[in-house]
């Protein structure tokens, strides 16, 4: 996996933050820096976190699945995508309430949850040609990084933009496991 495709990877996983990053920002009266960099420091390190946990729970199964790897790699990148599609057509919701404090279980909560989806790509990353200590830094800084301007700039937009990056990233994420499946079975030169 190229450095392009893990960079739209990264963008995919992060964008459940950037949504829910984007609801704190809504609900903080005034721009708060430290409350938006304390979300995006949660955030971008459980994003980081959970898809090395993945590699590792991967790596305990590889020899016995390396058969199909590409058609797992394909079904769990094509579920975490095709469910952040599902979320967008859901009716919008903001798990941020009382984002004017700094909640620590919540934010930890919130966290975790936003970064499962990277758990199972995390797996992925077992039975891939992948710098895994590339592929976890690029996943936390820009989670970091979009967490953090999507907090910030929820004031000024509305928070328009998060449900619809949430739409792009799961099909980013659905095109990057069909790649992965066309390319193993020979489809693809690439």
């Amino acid at each position: 996996m190229g450095f392009a495709e893990l960079m739209v990877l990264a963008v995919g996983l992060s964008m459940d933050a950037f949504a829910v990053a984007a609801c704190r920002g809504l609900a903080m009266k005034k721009f708060d820096a430290k409350n938006a960099l304390v979300t995006a420091f949660f955030f971008g390190g459980f994003q980081a976190l959970m898809p090395l946990l993945g590699w590792l729970l991967g790596r305990q199964f590889e020899k016995y699945i390396t058969g199909v790897d590409h058609w797992i790699a394909f079904a769990l990148l094509g579920f975490i995508g095709g469910k952040m599609i599902f979320e967008f057509f859901k009716p919008e919701s903001c798990p941020a309430d009382g984002a004017e404090k700094i909640n620590f279980k919540e934010l930890t909560a919130l966290a975790f949850a936003t970064s499962i989806d990277a758990l199972a790509a995390g797996i992925t990353f077992a039975f891939l040609d992948i710098s895994v200590s590339r592929a976890v830094t690029l996943i936390g800084i820009t989670t970091f990084l979009l967490s953090f301007i999507a907090a910030a700039a929820a004031r000024k937009f509305g928070g328009r933009l998060g449900r619809k990056a949430e739409l792009a990233g799961g099909a980013a994420l659905i095109l990057i496991g069909l790649k992965i499946l066309l390319g193993d079975l020979g489809f693809l030169p690439f």
